[in-house]
C-alpha cells in the first residue's frame, strides 16, 4: 500500500520588500518538521528604495538597486503574484499569477505589502508630477530631464528655456533632499553635452512645507542638509506650501507660480489596495498590530513593515515606515512564529534606532548614528556603506562597489533608455510638447 505525504503546514509571507524577504531570511532552515515558507510578491525582485536617487541622478545603473528574490531566499518556495483576496478563516489566498487564479493555503499568513505612492495628495498631481516610488519611476524621471535638456537644444523662446531646465522637487524628507541634490549632479554632469541648455541655466527647486529640511533628523543636521544643497545650487525653499501642480509649473499657496517642465513629488503614502479589501482595522492607513506583530482580532494573522501600524515597546509610539525598523521588526517576528510553532510565549517588539542618514548630492550627506551628528563626506561614506552592506549577494556588492568607484573618476551616464521594440521603430521617438504627461 502506498503511504501518500503527509501536506506540509504553510507559513505564508505576503510582500517582497525589506521586511518580507528579511523575515523569510531568518525562517529559512528554522522551521520545525512538517513547515514550509512560501512567499508571495508582485515583483520578482527586492527594491532597495533608499537608492532610487541614485538611479535618477545615474549614479547607478537601474539593476544595481534589485535583487531577485529566488536568488536571496533559495529553497524557499516562491510565486510572483497579486494576492486579490484572503480568507482569513479558512485560511485561503486567492492570487493572480502568470498561470492564472491560483488558490493557496496557509497556516500562518504575514502581511509585508508596503504602501503605495498618494497620487491625489494635491490638485494636479496625478496628472502633472512624477512619484518617486518604484524603479520604473526613477528611471521616468531621468528620461524627463534628459527629454527637457533636449528639447532646450531645439527651443528658441527664452521662457520656455527656463521652465525645461526648472526642476521641482516637492517634499523636504529624506527621499526629497536625496533626489534634489541627485538630479543638481546630474544636471551639472550632463549640461557639458548640452551646450544651449548650459547657456540658458538649469535649476532645482526643493520645496518643503515645514520650517526645516530632514525634521527626522535633528534640527542642525536639517540646516546642515540645506546648505549643502545650496551650495551645489538648489534653491531651497522651507514654508513653501504647494496649492497644485499645473501643466506649465507649480503653484504655491501664496500664489505664487513656478514654471517647470519636470514636477517631482516625494510626498504622499496610501495603503496597498489589499488592506482596503481585507477590511482589517488600521491606523492612519496601516493595518494595527498588537506588540508582538498579530494583526488585532484575526488568529494567525501578523503583519509588519511599512504597512503596519506595529507599537515599539521601547517608547510606544507607532515605528516609522523605514527599512531600518522593517528588517529589525521581521526578525523579531520571525522568533516571535517560531516561539508559536512551539507553543510558547511571544515577545513584544523592541528596537532603538540606531540612527538616520541622507545624501545631498556627490561626496557630501548628514547623518546621526549612535547620537553622533556627521555632516559631508563622511556621513556620505557611512550612507554608501550602509547600503552596501544591505546588498544581499558578494556578487551584487561587488558590481555596486565597481560602479559607485567608477562614478568617482568619469562622467555620469546620460543614456536615454527607451526601450524600443521593433513593432514600435517607426512611431513617434518622443511624445510633442503638447502631450499630456505619462
Amino acid at each position: 500500500m502506498t503511504t501518500l505525504p503527509t501536506p506540509l503546514r504553510t507559513i505564508a509571507i505576503v510582500g517582497g520588500g525589506f521586511a518580507g524577504t528579511t523575515l523569510a531570511q531568518a525562517l529559512s532552515g528554522r522551521l520545525p518538521s512538517g513547515w514550509q515558507l512560501l512567499l508571495i510578491s508582485e515583483e520578482s525582485y527586492t527594491t532597495f528604495n533608499p537608492m532610487l536617487p541614485e538611479v535618477v541622478g545615474a549614479g547607478v545603473f537601474p539593476e544595481h538597486v534589485v535583487a531577485p528574490i529566488r536568488e536571496m531566499l533559495p529553497g524557499v518556495r516562491f510565486v510572483m503574484g497579486t494576492v486579490r483576496s484572503v480568507d482569513t478563516e479558512a485560511r485561503l489566498l486567492v492570487c493572480d499569477t502568470l498561470a492564472g487564479p491560483i488558490e493557496f493555503a496557509c497556516d500562518q499568513l504575514v502581511l509585508a505589502v508596503g504602501q503605495r505612492a498618494r497620487l491625489d495628495l494635491m490638485p494636479g498631481m496625478a496628472e502633472h508630477a512624477l512619484p518617486l516610488k518604484l524603479v520604473g519611476d526613477a528611471m521616468h524621471i531621468r528620461n524627463r530631464v534628459l527629454q527637457a535638456l533636449a528639447r532646450i537644444e531645439l527651443a528658441c523662446d527664452p521662457a520656455e528655456r527656463r521652465a525645461l531646465g526648472h526642476v521641482v522637487v516637492v517634499g523636504g524628507g529624506f527621499s526629497g533632499v536625496e533626489v534634489a541634490g541627485a538630479i543638481a549632479d546630474f544636471l551639472r554632469s550632463a549640461s557639458r553635452h548640452y551646450p544651449k541648455a548650459r547657456e540658458a541655466g538649469l535649476v532645482v527647486s526643493l520645496l518643503h512645507d515645514g520650517e526645516r529640511l530632514l525634521p527626522e533628523l535633528p534640527a542642525a543636521l536639517g540646516h546642515a542638509a540645506a546648505r549643502s544643497l545650496l551650495k551645489r545650487g538648489v534653491q531651497v525653499r522651507c514654508g513653501a506650501g504647494v496649492a497644485r501642480v499645473k501643466v506649465e509649473g507649480v503653484e504655491l499657496a501664496t500664489g505664487e507660480c513656478l514654471a517647470s517642465a519636470t514636477v517631482v513629488c516625494t510626498v504622499g503614502t496610501q495603503p496597498n489596495p489589499l488592506v482596503a479589501r481585507l477590511a482589517l482595522p488600521t491606523v492612519r492607513g496601516r493595518i494595527a498590530t498588537q506588540a508582538d506583530g498579530r494583526v488585532d482580532g484575526v488568529p494567525d494573522l501578523w503583519a509588519l513593515g511599512d504597512c503596519a501600524a506595529l507599537p515599539n515597546a521601547i517608547d510606544g509610539r507607532i515605528c516609522p515606515p523605514t527599512a531600518q525598523f522593517a528588517v529589525a521588526q521581521a526578525r523579531r517576528l520571525a522568533d516571535n512564529l517560531l516561539r508559536v510553532l512551539q507553543g510558547r510565549p511571544t515577545r513584544p517588539f523592541a528596537y532603538a534606532a540606531r540612527g538616520m542618514m541622507a545624501t545631498t548630492g556627490h561626496l557630501k550627506g548628514v547623518a546621526q548614528v549612535f547620537g553622533l551628528a556627521l555632516t559631508g563626506l563622511p556621513a556620505w561614506l557611512l550612507w554608501r556603506g550602509y547600503y552596501l552592506l544591505r546588498m544581499p549577494t558578494p556578487g551584487r556588492k561587488l558590481r555596486i562597489w565597481v560602479e559607485w568607484t567608477w562614478g568617482l573618476f568619469f562622467p555620469l551616464d546620460i543614456t536615454h533608455l527607451r526601450f524600443t521594440r521593433t513593432v514600435e521603430a517607426d512611431r513617434s521617438p518622443v511624445p510633442s510638447p503638447s502631450s499630456p504627461r505619462p
